[in-house]
Order: structure tokens, then C-alpha cells, then sequence
């Protein structure tokens, strides 16, 4: 499923023209729709453009976007870009209805799973592109204390499982694993094991503790709730079915206009998020807190329990690398699902902004492996 182990065990400056085009919308069909400030066209220009005033950035109102939720709140997008150009951002649920609003148009660049991002990545042949991972880590497989303690995970059979939605990220890699272990599931609903994909988090989240469901595969701070809140046990950590323990949870998404029209409002976005990720992981005591109050704002909702967050934090790990084996990985499950009708995604990892930055800052660079 996850590869190979999977087999051998269950980033201030003035405003101003800068080499740009006008188009800076998504082609999510034959028609350019503009996403990104008001000006509109088609192609690339050798004539310097102004810059767009909004960019329209999307995220989720997860944990594994603490760097959207850091990028954001400590100011780190909007402080990277020239003077004229403001951050809009848009928050989701889940990726799926994110993927949405980038292909119908309404979304420039967006933090998403690697499953939303490849299926956008498909579906308007090439013109959404990954530039830059994000996070590792932070979802598995929760279950009832009873299911565990049984005949796991043969005693699946027959129960229902919630994932965030439909071919998300979660999604995908629940559905994998379970045919890994003779346990079939229908993307039209039933199978040996049922997948509920309409609840959402938070209710999935109710039905699991009030007993009606027998665990999730959710990302995090979801995850360590199932756990805490919900006295359920992590049965699959899906860290361990990955080779070095890592895989894509997060990776940041643009728009093919936007890179090709836009270059230096991507590389802009790629600053902050570069900023964002290193104060991540240069303030290990104070990022917690920092992130938690970004969400409880974000959300209009209450602070996470701080165990709930100090176990979440053991699971994640914020980094730029987009993990190119991994996301061809997880391309594959997602075609052999049937999610997908094609798992070519060769292309879809744009790195030269990224390196760039890198490059400059004397970091090292990464690689886009086959995919770039």
C-alpha cells in the first residue's frame, strides 16, 4: 500500500510591474476564470504586469496545516508580499471540498492532502502543481478498545469506520490498508467494512464516543481525540507503513497560471511558508500554543485540551520536502481504488521556486525525484 515496508508488515519589498502576465486563474477547463486579482487574460506575457491585488489561499483547519495556521496568523504570507497585494484566505473542512473551489476556480494556491492535490492535478491535465510539502505525519487508524483487544483486524468486518470525506487523504489510505488485510469496501457505499465519509470530523468524532461507529483513519488533532476523548486505541499508526517513517499529509498547491503569470507572488508564498515551517521548528515550546490559538481563532471554537495537543504534536512533523516517492505512492492507490483513472503524475512537482529560496538561504535543495 505505502510501500515497501507496508509489504513486510500488516517564505518586504516595494510594489510596482515585475515579470508577470495578466492570467492568474485556474484553467479548470477551455474557459480562463480569473482567481486571483481583477485582471484577466490568456498566456504568458514578456511584458511586466502590476501585481495582483488578492491572492486567494485555502487551508484546512487541521493541525497538519500548522504552517498555513502559523503563516497566517503570525503574518508571514502577507508580510512576504509586495505592497498592493492582499492574502485572501478561505478555510475547509476537508480537502475534497478544497480540491473543489480550486477547480472551479476560485482558489490561486491551497494547502492540501496529497489526495485532493493529485486528483486536481489529473483533472485539469497538469494545471494545478505541487510547489512545496508542508507536513508529515499526524493520522492512523483509531478503534474501540474492544476491536483492538479482539480479533483485529479481522473483527472490522461488518463495522462502520469514518474517514474526513470521499477520496480524501484519510480516505484513500483506510480503504488501502483494508485490502491489504482481505477487507473490501465500496466507494459507493458498503463492502466487508462500511466507510462513513459524510459525518465530518467533529461528528465522527460524537458517533465514535457515543459507540455508533468503530473507529476512524483521521489526521490530527482528530486523531488524539478519537484516543483521549473517545478511549480509543491507536491500532494503525500509518507513520509505521512508510519507509523512514514519513509521508505527505500537507503539500502546498498552485495553480498553473498563477506560476507561469505570477512567478514572483509564488515565490513570495513560498517565503512565507519557508518562514512559517522554520519558526515551527525553531520554537518547539511555544509552536503548540501558537498553532492551537490560530485554530481556536480560525474556527471560532475552544482551545484544544492541552493533552489533546501535546499528543497530536508527537505524531506530526512540519517539513518542506513533498516526499516525491511517496506522493507516486500514493497516486497508484488512488487509480487501483478507482478514485482515479490514471496514477501518471509526472509533472506535478514544480520544486524551482522552492530551491531557489533554498539555495539562497544555503540550505539543501530537494529532489522531485520522477515527478518534477
Amino acid at each position: 500500500m505505502f510501500g515497501k515496508s507496508l509489504l513486510r508488515s500488516s517564505a518586504p519589498r516595494q510594489g510596482g510591474t515585475r515579470r508577470a502576465a495578466t492570467s492568474v486563474a485556474l484553467l479548470a477547463t477551455a474557459v480562463v476564470v480569473g482567481a486571483c486579482g481583477s485582471s484577466t487574460g490568456t498566456g504568458s506575457s514578456t511584458k511586466p504586469q502590476p501585481d495582483p491585488s488578492t491572492l486567494n489561499l485555502g487551508y484546512l483547519v487541521n493541525l497538519t496545516h500548522a504552517p498555513a495556521l502559523v503563516g497566517v496568523s503570525q503574518g508571514f504570507f502577507q508580510g512576504a508580499m509586495p505592497k498592493g497585494t492582499t492574502v485572501k484566505t478561505t478555510t475547509f473542512s476537508t480537502g475534497t471540498l478544497e480540491s473543489e473551489a480550486l477547480l472551479g476556480g476560485t482558489l490561486d494556491a491551497a494547502f492540501v492532502g496529497p489526495g485532493p492535490a493529485i486528483n486536481a492535478f489529473l483533472k485539469t491535465k497538469g494545471k494545478v502543481l505541487i510547489v512545496a510539502g508542508a507536513a508529515s505525519g499526524g493520522a492512523g487508524l483509531v478503534v474501540s478498545s474492544k476491536i483492538a483487544s479482539g480479533n483485529f483486524p479481522a473483527d472490522l468486518a461488518g463495522t462502520t469506520l469514518a474517514t474526513p470525506s470521499l477520496g480524501n487523504t484519510q480516505d484513500i489510505s483506510l480503504r488501502e490498508w483494508l485490502s491489504t488485510k482481505g477487507l473490501s469496501t465500496n466507494i459507493n457505499g458498503g463492502g466487508q467494512v462500511n466507510i462513513d465519509t459524510t459525518s465530518g470530523n467533529s461528528v465522527s468524532l460524537q458517533n465514535f464516543e457515543a459507540g455508533k461507529i468503530a473507529g476512524g483513519w483521521v489526521p490530527e488533532p482528530y486523531e488524539s481525540e478519537f484516543i483521549l476523548q473517545g478511549k480509543g486505541t491507536l491500532a494503525v499508526d500509518e507513520a509505521s507503513l512508510w519507509p523512514n517513517g514519513q509521508f505527505p499529509t500537507t503539500v502546498l498547491v498552485v495553480t498553473q497560471s498563477l506560476l507561469q503569470n505570477h512567478p514572483d507572488i509564488v515565490n513570495d508564498l513560498l517565503k512565507g511558508l519557508v518562514k512559517s515551517v522554520n519558526w515551527i521548528n525553531s520554537n518547539e515550546a511555544a509552536a503548540p500554543a501558537a498553532v492551537n490559538t490560530a485554530l481556536a481563532a480560525t474556527t471560532g471554537g475552544k482551545l484544544l485540551k492541552s493533552s489533546v495537543l501535546a499528543l497530536a504534536w508527537t505524531h506530526l512533523s512540519f517539513l518542506l520536502d513533498p516526499l516525491a516517492a511517496d506522493l507516486q505512492t500514493d497516486a497508484n492507490n488512488a487509480q487501483k481504488l478507482t478514485f482515479n483513472t490514471s496514477a501518471n503524475i509526472k509533472g506535478i512537482l514544480d520544486l524551482g521556486p522552492l530551491n531557489a529560496i533554498l539555495k539562497a538561504q544555503g540550505d539543501a535543495t530537494i529532489s522531485a525525484g520522477s515527478l518534477g
